[in-house]
């Protein structure tokens, strides 16, 4: 079974890893991200409680059919890989919970079928996820022009893949390759060293770009999709050479804008630091005028 649209959603903080299943109308929830929520433990504590849970169940021939009916998809990790991950639908999670005392049972009940309400809602009306995207990164303290930029950089993402999708590449390794490429040609940095410069692991590197990094980063996708419609490439080694040239567009801007302006694009900096920085000016402003 594969997943079409794999995300990441967040119970009170903590991250639990999903998948809409586009055919069937539903999602399917990693099992040991449910456990770790109900638990309070740890990825890899909740590993073992979730094993230990399934044997239990065999053994006792258990009505909770959670085990046989059980599927794996491909989600993604903490170190940014792909690994078969247990997962339930909704059925399945509600008889998971009934399994596992925790004071966190009906708060999650809540939560889920709130993410299922959300999710027929977009479908029915796709502006309501873009909505419930900009009042996300509204909390966590991005400016809204960084904001209408981000939401911009996601439709233009969506283009570039469909043409990825057109040339035959399938897996998640070589859409993770193709933006490697197309990253480190406009940046100079391939996309781990870049993460690396602003500090960061697991996140989304686009999440933590500036403005002038995130629209460069949006050229070199736009342009590497618009030659892919003109050029039409069929397979890994075409798509690469295309990607190199859309990169190359951004990177020729990038030369220009810092020999007008003498700042450098790439820089450790993220949106949320410039949002600091920026309030921070302001308050100094305000208290030196108040003097």
């Amino acid at each position: 079974m594969e997943s079409k649209s794999s995300q990441i959603k967040l119970f009170e903080e903590t991250m639990v890893r999903v998948a809409w299943d586009e055919d069937n109308e539903k999602w399917w929830l990693s099992v040991v991200d449910v456990v770790a929520v109900l638990t309070d433990n740890d990825y890899q504590t909740a590993r073992k409680y979730w094993k230990n849970l399934k044997s239990r169940m065999l053994k006792e021939g258990s009505e909770i059919q959670l085990v046989t009916d059980c599927y794996q998809l491909k989600m993604q990790s903490s170190d940014g890989k792909f690994y078969n991950t247990d997962v339930g639908d909704t059925e399945q999670i509600l008889r998971l919970i009934q399994s596992i005392p925790s004071k966190k049972a009906e708060p999650f009940k809540l939560w889920l079928a709130q993410v299922g309400s959300e999710r027929l809602d977009e479908i029915a009306d796709p502006e309501k996820a873009i909505d419930r995207a900009f009042e996300t990164y509204l909390r966590k303290g991005y400016s809204e022009n960084w904001i209408n930029q981000r939401i911009k950089s996601m439709e233009v993402r969506k283009g570039l893949t469909d043409e990825f999708k057109r040339a035959g590449i399938e897996n998640h390794q070589q859409y993770a390759s193709l933006t490697d490429i197309i990253t480190r040609e406009w940046s100079g940095k391939s996309t781990k060293k870049y993460k690396v410069l602003k500090g960061l692991k697991k996140e989304n590197l686009r999440d933590h770009m500036t403005n002038t990094e995130l629209i460069l980063n949006m050229l070199a996708e736009v342009a590497t999709t618009d030659i892919a419609k003109e050029k039409n490439p069929q397979g890994m080694t075409e798509t690469a050479k295309v990607a190199k040239q859309g990169g190359g567009v951004a990177k020729a801007a990038r030369k220009e804008y810092e020999l007008q302006t003498g700042k450098e694009v790439v820089s450790p900096l993220n949106a949320l630091d410039l949002k600091k920085q920026n309030t921070e000016s302001i308050v100094a402003k305000d208290k030196m005028d108040g003097e």
